[in-house]
């Protein structure tokens, strides 16, 4: 593979591609072994930024194929961030925040537009699969990237399968307006919510999976359909309750109080989380460096110009107090507004289509990510196959498929978007950190893209991220608490060992 990455200055030699020399100090007798280096060194070793571009695509039997144009990239990202935050979790954030929804989605908006701007920039930069976890890597060390890399199993792992549940409640109102059936609650339903298998949520994950298996081009071409679909609903959803806006809905604008807003505002960060997705694409991308940043930046701006004009009309077309337990609130204000179920009926076939987009595009974003720990030998080799004939990781899709459509089948929503919000936040805190310490570090690299006004945004992106991650309860710290420990087990009882850079260092 040629190398995108910048060449080091003159000033600073450039590290050779294997793993032996990026991996510690050199001594007279060569690299330093594992056992003579401090503890501490050994979690703080950093893979250079030349070899991970360097080993960009490859994989155990195969390569990743080069095939994403930049508008297939940018829907990727809207694919995996439109849907779910709208669809769903905009009824259980309206009843926190009121018609103050959309105070609350802008803040949302401006957390994820802080360290969306910091993901352009490290795209461009390191244009890999990995995303945060790679970014980490090279600027951070080891350790510091295995807790992010944890941190986006959680983020889009856990976020495939609540996304997978709301698919759910959209398809019973389908199901409902064209047929007059609706799936049995004992097999719609969470074990926790009353039901004994939420089957939806099963069917559209291993549905993305049959996708995913066929190829990167092939699932971005259906993405790409899908994503205009749920574009054209969400449109037709506008034009229609706008007929029913009552100013008077907006009368009592914050009833909770701007601690109610603050609250909805980290619920709904659930909602951007997807726009990173385009970062996961770095090494099946046709120009990454070109390509990724403006991917990242223009899906992020149509999702929030359309999450902020459909929450408004929503609360304008009925009263804010009505959402409470509506799990599909948007097809049920068609129903109210027009008068008939028709309307009703065909934003439901298009949330159904395109909340089945979201779980495609988390899902691949799951398997890339999974794909680069692997290949540092960070995760089992496993995840790091791939198929010759497509190009694809397909033993790693087919595990990550499995295992989130089993979470989806029995753990309920909310629970879920909390668990993926926190995790979400603490990597996205890490890559704005990354942004100011590859600068410091290596100001010589070529930037495509670079954050303005030099350490300010990635700063405040930062402490957005720290504010949001302190609205979630205590139960959802504890649940994060959890995982985050479990995963400090995993690395240092298999990740710290079997880690390249460890392996080179024997």
């Amino acid at each position: 593979m040629p190398d995108h990455g910048a060449a080091p200055s003159a000033t600073e030699p450039r590290p050779a591609t294997g793993p032996a020399s990026a991996s510690g100090p050199v001594t007279a007798s060569g690299p330093a072994t594992a056992r003579s280096r401090p503890a501490a060194s050994r979690l703080m070793r950093r893979k250079p930024v030349e070899q991970l571009v360097a080993e960009g695509g490859q994989g155990d039997g195969g390569s990743l194929r080069r095939s994403l144009s930049m508008w297939q990239l940018t829907m990727i990202s809207i694919g995996a961030t439109l849907g779910t935050g709208i669809f769903v979790v905009l009824g259980e954030a309206v009843p926190v925040a009121g018609p103050a929804v959309t105070v609350a989605f802008v803040i949302a908006g401006l957390t994820a537009l802080f360290s969306a701007l910091s993901y352009a920039e490290l795209a461009g930069t390191i244009p890999v699969s990995g995303s945060s976890y790679s970014y980490a890597y090279a600027t951070m060390g080891e350790l510091v990237a295995w807790v992010c890399g944890w941190c986006l199993i959680l983020e889009y792992g856990v976020s495939v399968a609540a996304v997978a549940v709301g698919w759910g409640d959209y398809l019973n109102e389908l199901l409902h307006g064209t047929i007059g059936v609706t799936l049995p609650e004992a097999l719609s339903t969470a074990p926790g919510e009353g039901g004994l298998i939420d089957l939806p949520a099963l069917i559209v994950v291993l549905l993305a999976m049959v996708f995913l298996i066929g190829g990167a081009r092939e699932s971005a071409r259906a993405n790409t359909v899908m994503v205009v679909v749920k574009i054209a609903a969400l449109l037709l959803f506008c034009a229609v309750g706008f007929t029913g806006f009552t100013s008077g809905n907006y009368a009592d604008f914050m009833p909770l109080g701007m601690a109610g807003v603050s609250a909805a505002g980290a619920t709904l960060f659930f909602s951007y989380i997807g726009f990173d997705a385009a970062s996961t694409a770095g090494e099946e991308a046709r120009n990454p460096k070109r390509d990724l940043p403006r991917a990242i930046m223009l899906s992020l701006i149509i999702v929030t110009t359309l999450y902020v004009l459909v929450a408004g009309v929503a609360v304008g077309a009925w009263n804010w107090t009505k959402f409470e337990g509506s799990e599909a609130s948007l097809a049920a204000i068609l129903n109210d507004v027009s008068g008939q179920t028709v309307y009703g009926t065909l934003l439901a076939a298009g949330a159904v289509i395109s909340i089945a987009s979201v779980v495609l595009a988390v899902l691949y974003g799951q398997t890339r990510i999974l794909f680069a720990m692997s290949r540092d030998g960070l995760m089992p080799k496993a995840f790091g196959k791939v198929d010759p004939k497509t190009g694809s990781p397909r033993l790693n899709t087919v595990i990550v498929s499995l295992f989130c459509g089993l979470l989806a089948a029995v753990v309920p929503l909310g629970k879920l978007v909390d668990a993926t919000s926190i995790g979400t936040l603490f990597a996205f805190a890490l890559v704005n950190i990354a942004v100011v310490v590859l600068r410091r570090t290596r100001p010589d690299m070529e930037r495509t893209f670079k954050v303005p006004f030099g350490w300010l945004f990635p700063v405040l992106g930062f402490l957005f991220c720290a504010y949001n991650m302190l609205q979630l309860d205590a139960v959802t710290w504890v649940v994060f608490a959890v995982w985050m420990a479990a995963g400090l087990m995993v690395y240092f009882l298999y990740g710290m060992r079997r880690s390249r850079l460890a392996t080179a260092e024997k």
